[in-house]
């Protein structure tokens, strides 16, 4: 029997993987996973430049629209809820694709996450108000004093992974980094990762040309029907912050306009930053991928 094999399409915000990922699955006949954090809500396709109807009636999707804004998901479901729908994939197909650049959700699904106890509702609620209350300085400063260690190695400025971790020593009285292994799960079938990269001139220009699209789209209108839900987490992201800043009227137009292109060019660096971490990845330019990646498997 063929060797199944995940092909695992991913690289920084806005350099086209979506594209490419769509050529291999229909050359493959096979069906994409999505592992982008935001294009799984719905109601806001233009800021997560969710593949167009066109796009998603070429190849079956995955985890694209399924949940609601107010929804709660984590890599650590991301996980569970692929793998599943991967089985079922190679219970039809040799391969299977996997598309997008939420870095922790291509972890999840490559290298597994650590068993980390579920959070309820109420200890969820109740750290969430706290962030209210104290702001990301104040979380910060209670992740420092019950776990050190990974205060240590967080990003100070993500208020997710800073309440995630006050969350777990709530509800289990444990600190989040006596839960982290590091290691590496096996999967029942072969990854084959690939990064899409190409100089960073020409990627910073099709950012902010990707952004002036999106305005043309309408944008600014999606943010509005949203913006009576901007405390969610699904929507402190890049696109609707800067958005919901100029209905707050901290900044105009114009300015929201280009700090969304510099703050998308910024997390862009981070995830250039995340892949050129990872042995296992093959960088590949947009202009060549499908080939490199046919001839590979």
């Amino acid at each position: 029997m063929a060797e199944k094999t995940l092909i695992v399409i991913t690289g920084p915000t806005g350099i086209g993987k979506t594209k490419i990922a769509i050529e291999v699955a229909k050359y493959l006949d096979t069906e994409i996973i999505s592992a982008d954090s935001r294009q799984i809500f719905r109601s806001i396709p233009i800021g997560t430049a969710c593949p167009t109807s066109e796009e998603l009636a070429t190849v079956k999707h995955h985890f694209i629209n399924i949940l609601n804004l107010n929804e709660y998901y984590s890599a650590a479901q991301f996980e569970n809820d692929a793998l599943k729908q991967l089985s079922q994939i190679f219970a039809t197909h040799d391969h299977a694709v996997m598309c997008g650049g939420s870095m922790m959700y291509v972890d999840a699904v490559c290298n597994g996450i650590d068993d980390i106890p579920t959070v309820s509702d109420e200890i969820r609620s109740k750290a969430y108000a706290l962030l209210d209350k104290e702001g990301i300085e104040g979380i910060a400063k209670r992740v420092a004093e019950i776990d050190p260690e990974y205060y240590a190695i967080v990003d100070k400025q993500n208020a997710k992974r800073l309440v995630h971790a006050l969350e777990i020593y709530m509800q289990s009285g444990k600190t989040f980094s006596s839960f982290r292994t590091g290691e590496k799960k096996k999967r029942p079938f072969r990854i084959l990762k690939f990064a899409l990269n190409m100089p960073r001139e020409e990627l910073f220009n099709r950012i902010n040309t990707r952004v002036d699209k999106m305005i043309e789209s309408g944008l600014e209108e999606e943010a509005r029907n949203v913006y009576h839900l901007r405390h969610l987490n699904s929507l402190n992201t890049v696109g609707y912050k800067e958005m919901f800043a100029y209905f707050d009227g901290t900044m105009d137009f114009t300015t929201a306009c280009e700090r969304l292109k510099k703050n998308t060019r910024v997390y862009a660096k981070k995830q250039l930053t995340w892949y050129a971490k990872d042995p296992d990845i093959i960088t590949l330019h947009p202009a060549t991928a499908v080939t490199e990646i046919l001839s590979r498997l």
